[in-house]
């Protein structure tokens, strides 16, 4: 199959959104089909074979995110020379809604990944907020509802496409985890790095540096932690737009050597940070997934995470860490309890690497490959019966 993505995010821009194409790319590419990616294009975004970038303005409430201009003379003739079989759109925003348009033009089978959130972002939207939550409601409602299949990436998502009024078809595939990228990592660099000693419990999150990643209870726990078990410490890899507010509420708890910020890593020691670190923390209520959890508990990782949406799913409570409420308190008693007893720890690291087997990337890509043939014989199947008629 050939099988075009759309969507209003790629790299150099780091997000879940990306980690999802970049993976699924990778493994339906491995089954043998073909991925053709059409995105934004960014300052430092350089030719990549199959990827087709449309010209771009920054957004003026994220600076590093571009903000595609959704029209291209080239692209009927483009996607008609590459004989597209389906269209997947991962937005339904801008060059989603260019990629859903071609596919009602061209009659191929349409389908969406719900990714996001969308009505937990509207502080990136300059308007009225509760006014933005209704409207937003509605597009995303109204786009998922003009394609032939939505893919949710959790049950709990699925349930609240379902609640907010999605009457198409939903299948719930994740995003899968690339298992073996977490074989025979070295598991001091992290430490070495970063001149972290031996004795010291490193605590670990990976994520952006913005509002939605809850980054401020997580430091406010943090701080109750360091109290009582001070030889812990907190890694924080990657940037984004709340990266400069975030060191300075760091330093006005005076935690400024025992928080580490990394700033954005190469794919590479981001792996080894979560092989080198003893605990993954995870403060965001918005994820529909939360890929990050996956990947920590691949690289066994016990995880603390907020009970919410995608973190409730992707963290099996009690059996490969722990699912708090949103709360200071609540948060570090559960960080305090796993860093303060190795043996516990030990525990739920064998069962995160036991439990995540379920969500190989290969075994991921394979269902999604699955909804795509279905979709097609039933769109040839709809092409013959008008056709009869």
């Amino acid at each position: 199959m050939k099988i075009g993505f759309f969507t209003d995010s790629f790299r150099p821009y780091t997000s879940g959104v990306v980690r999802s194409i970049e993976t699924f790319s990778r493994e339906l590419t491995n089954l043998g089909h073909e991925i053709y990616v059409f995105a934004p294009k960014y300052p430092d975004s350089v030719p990549e074979p199959r990827v087709f970038r449309f010209i771009s303005i920054p957004s003026p409430t994220n600076q590093d995110f571009t903000l595609a201009i959704p029209f291209s003379l080239q692209l009927r003739y483009t996607a008609r020379r590459l004989g597209l079989d389906v269209i997947h759109v991962h937005s339904p925003f801008l060059l989603g809604r260019l990629g859903a348009r071609y596919a009602r033009q061209n009659n191929l089978p349409l389908v969406c990944t719900y990714h996001t959130l969308y009505d937990q972002y509207i502080h990136y939207v300059p308007i009225g907020k509760n006014l933005s939550k209704v409207i937003i409601r509605k597009i995303t409602r109204d786009f998922c509802n003009m394609c032939d299949l939505v893919i949710a990436p959790t049950t709990v998502v699925s349930q609240v496409l379902v609640n907010g009024g999605v009457s198409q078809p939903i299948r719930i595939i994740p995003t899968g985890i690339e298992l073996d990228e977490f074989n025979g990592v070295d598991r001091g660099w992290l430490r070495r790095q970063y001149g972290i000693g031996e004795q010291e419990k490193i605590l670990l999150h990976v994520g952006r540096m913005s509002t939605e990643k809850n980054l401020g209870l997580l430091l406010k726990s943090f701080a109750r932690v360091y109290r009582h078990a001070p030889v812990a410490r907190l890694v924080l890899v990657g940037g984004g737009p709340q990266s400069e507010t975030l060191h300075e509420i760091v330093a006005s708890m005076d935690l400024s050597r025992q928080v580490i910020f990394t700033g954005l890593l190469p794919r590479e020691e981001v792996v080894k940070c979560y092989a080198g670190a003893d605990l993954f923390v995870f403060a965001s209520v918005t994820e529909t997934q939360g890929i990050v959890l996956g990947e920590a508990k691949a690289a066994g990782l016990p995880v603390v995470a907020v009970r919410a949406f995608g973190a409730a799913e992707m963290v099996i409570d009690g059996s490969d860490g722990y699912l708090t409420e949103p709360t200071e308190e609540a948060l570090a008693g559960r960080i305090l309890q796993v860093i303060q007893d190795d043996g516990l720890r030990l525990r739920l690291s064998a069962s995160a690497r036991e439990n995540v087997k379920q969500m190989s990337s290969q075994a991921c890509a394979s269902r999604m490959a699955d909804a795509y043939e279905q979709l097609i014989l039933e769109k040839g199947r709809q092409v013959g019966r008008r056709k009869q008629a």
